[in-house]
């Protein structure tokens, strides 16, 4: 079973800037995109940005130019830098990844949730 573990989450005041990571449990797993959603309090879950094994990335606009997304293939890890954070950015942000485990018979394809990381933006 594959499992995505995230970190970096926490407390940081307005404008300031902070970097979640999220490493798949395993390393046969073998990924093809893998990113970020958030959901606010009240919310529904939203996409914030992700990048393909190629290092493709994709970000939502409400995001664009705050933030910065990169893979590490060899660790099978995703880093996202948020920077001049809002409020409004204040969520539970969740690790996403999309890809498969195995060869021939045993090829599974995946998606995988991580358990979420809480950011809170407040002075």
């Amino acid at each position: 079973q594959v499992e995505l573990v995230e970190s970096g989450g926490g407390l940081v005041q307005p404008g300031g800037s902070l970097r979640l990571s999220c490493a798949a449990s395993i390393s046969t797993f073998r990924i093809n995109t893998i990113g970020w959603y958030r959901q606010a309090p009240e919310k529904r879950r939203e996409f914030v940005a992700a990048i393909t094994r190629e290092g493709i990335t994709n970000y939502a606009d409400s995001v664009q130019g705050r933030v910065a997304i990169s893979i590490d293939n060899a660790k099978n890890a995703v880093h996202l830098q948020v920077s001049n954070l809002k409020p409004e950015d204040t969520a539970v942000y969740y690790c996403n990844a999309e890809g498969s485990i195995g060869q021939g018979t045993t090829y599974r394809h995946l998606e995988v949730w991580g358990q979420g990381t809480l950011v809170t933006v407040s002075s």
